[in-house]
């Protein structure tokens, strides 16, 4: 071996050696480390630029760096570094450097899990004109095989095993990893699908968690999207609006339609948490070649009805990309009647129920609550109630359209986020009392942690229908469906004594915590309530104690 690549590694093993022991030392310390993760480091980059220094810098990196960051280890070079006066030197610098990195990295010096089961060392050498450039992945067969037994073992015991066996978070990181990795799956649907709806449907009751699944198998799907897939058929352009641009050569004679379909299936996972991401991989997937890519994007799946034509309406609808598109021809009742069935008959055989409407109409009603989003969807819908016939359709509509954890797409994902539902229950809420038992189911069903726009729906409820001993149990219920965060309602004021009685027979059936929170949305804080008891006389009296008993238990 030549001096100077003998210098060079020297300087280069100072520093790592000094990095991998401190890291060591915390890996050791970690106590919430994942069985699924084999080894924390993988990677090691190696570079040398000339600069401004006399013998130029070597920059090390023990991470995989980001192309805006600057974390490098810096270690001046020395005179050494002149001897470098050919690619062939390089090369036997790479060589020795793998030769190296090789035997600490099938060893067990710095502890069984500081090194992952694969490890990518990467050269990078800079002179005047060119960067010359060789990487390598090294396996560690041995840990590789024991990292299979215990993701068999995982799958088992944490995905497969009957509820209320969960995986732990930690884990889910690292197994969403393992299905876009080839030496622990297969790249294909049929393999990877069912894991994911297992982990689904066990979170379903959980929305933090099932949230938290789907963003971390679409962060490792994006990942396999675009850095294993794409690159090889695209360059990036731009530095911000990064653009895929189709290299030249033609790629469709050396695409394999395996990966191209696992590609497919990957832009419509990552749809339901980033559908501009999946239109963008579909769009792309349509330039490769794939008239499944371009089907998608013209007319869906092909399981539902794209296209319906009527004198006095026009629909089209996409599953794929969750999008429903409606033109009303004639401002009548019969227009958004075929309309409403046209949708109706989409939710029946299973379209999304969180689906993006565009709308082409003259009529622009909105229902009158604060905080509702005016967009086509609940333009549509309040046109529809324009129409009492339509009613019944309304609340068919509402029924096949409602579930738990599921949002409407006609807004980005904000304060304006709205059930499936939402419009024409509270709709028709206001419009009859023949659809108050729809309203309180609403109420029931209606996720209060992470919806807010059904807060104000109180007032308006009031303006439209008053308040009666009839009304109340459904008051109770809309106050009870409003988020943590809502307010005391202004335009009340309960005196009468049949109210408050019915009042207090309603709260008498619910939680604690349930009658604290409604009582608090009528007369605001329990000081409040105790000034307006100082006022009154049996019986009203005698029922607002029982009511402050409550705000204040």
């Amino acid at each position: 071996m030549k001096q100077c690549v003998e210098h060079f590694l020297a300087a280069v093993w100072g520093q790592l050696t000094a990095v991998y022991q401190q890291e060591s030392k915390r890996i050791t310390d970690l106590k919430e480390q994942s069985r699924l993760q084999a080894g924390i480091f993988q990677y090691l980059k190696v570079a040398w630029k000339k600069g401004k220094s006399p013998n130029g810098t070597i920059l090390i990196d023990v991470y995989e760096p980001f192309s805006w960051s600057d974390s490098s280890y810096k270690v001046e070079a020395g005179p050494y570094i002149q001897e470098f006066t050919n690619v062939h030197h390089i090369e036997e610098l790479f060589s020795a450097l793998c030769t190296k990195i090789e035997a600490m990295f099938q060893s067990e010096q710095y502890g069984p899990r500081f090194f992952d089961y694969r490890f990518q060392v990467v050269l990078e050498f800079e002179d005047d004109k060119t960067v010359f450039q060789y990487q390598k992945e090294l396996l560690n067969n041995r840990k590789l095989e024991s990292t299979k037994q215990v993701l068999a073992t995982f799958i088992e015991t944490k995905v497969k095993a009957e509820l209320p066996v969960r995986p732990s978070d930690n884990d889910e990181f690292f197994f969403a990893q393992y299905l876009v990795n080839p030496h622990f799956f297969h790249q294909t649907a049929e393999e990877v699908e069912p894991l994911i709806h297992r982990l689904q449907e066990k979170h379903r009751a959980n929305k933090e968690r099932l949230d938290q699944w789907i963003y971390y198998y679409t962060m490792a799907f994006k990942h396999w999207a675009e850095e294993h897939f794409l690159t090889h058929y695209f360059e990036q352009t731009g530095d911000y609006m990064k653009e895929w641009v189709l290299i030249t050569e033609d790629p469709v004679q050396q695409l394999e339609q395996e990966k191209l379909d696992f590609f497919l299936y990957v832009a419509l996972k990552i749809g339901q948490k980033e559908p501009a991401t999946r239109l963008e991989y579909l769009e792309l997937a349509k330039q490769l070649g794939s008239q499944q890519a371009a089907d998608y994007l013209e007319k869906g799946s092909g399981r539902f009805e794209s296209i319906r034509k009527r004198d006095v309406f026009q629909g089209q609808a996409n599953d794929i990309l969750q999008t429903i598109d409606i033109r009303v021809m004639v401002e009548e009742e019969a227009a958004y009647r075929e309309a409403l069935c046209y949708i109706n008959q989409l939710l029946k055989e299973g379209f999304p129920k969180g689906y993006k409407l565009t709308l082409k109409s003259k009529a622009k009603n909105y229902l009158p609550i604060k905080k509702l989003a005016k967009s086509k969807l609940h333009q549509f819908f309040a046109n529809c109630l324009e129409f009492p016939n339509l009613f019944p359709l309304l609340a068919d509509y509402a029924q096949l359209a409602m579930e738990e954890f599921a949002w409407y797409q006609d807004v980005e994902p904000s304060e304006k986020s709205a059930m499936p539902g939402t419009y024409a229950v509270l709709g028709l809420g206001l419009s009859s009392r023949d659809y108050f038992t729809l309203v309180q189911r609403y109420m029931l069903l209606v996720d209060t942690e992470h919806q807010s726009v059904q807060d104000p729906y109180a007032e308006a409820f009031l303006e439209a229908h008053g308040l009666s001993v009839e009304i109340m149990p459904v008051f109770v219920a809309i106050l009870l469906g409003a988020s943590e965060s809502a307010k005391p309602l202004k335009a009340i004021d309960i005196r009468e004594l049949d109210l408050l009685v019915a009042l207090r027979q309603e709260l008498e059936k619910k939680e604690d915590y349930q009658r604290a929170f409604a009582l608090y949305r009528i007369f605001g804080s329990s000081k409040k309530l105790a000034q307006r008891l100082k006022q009154e006389s049996a019986p009203i009296k005698d029922e607002l104690e029982k009511l402050l008993q409550w705000m204040d238990s």
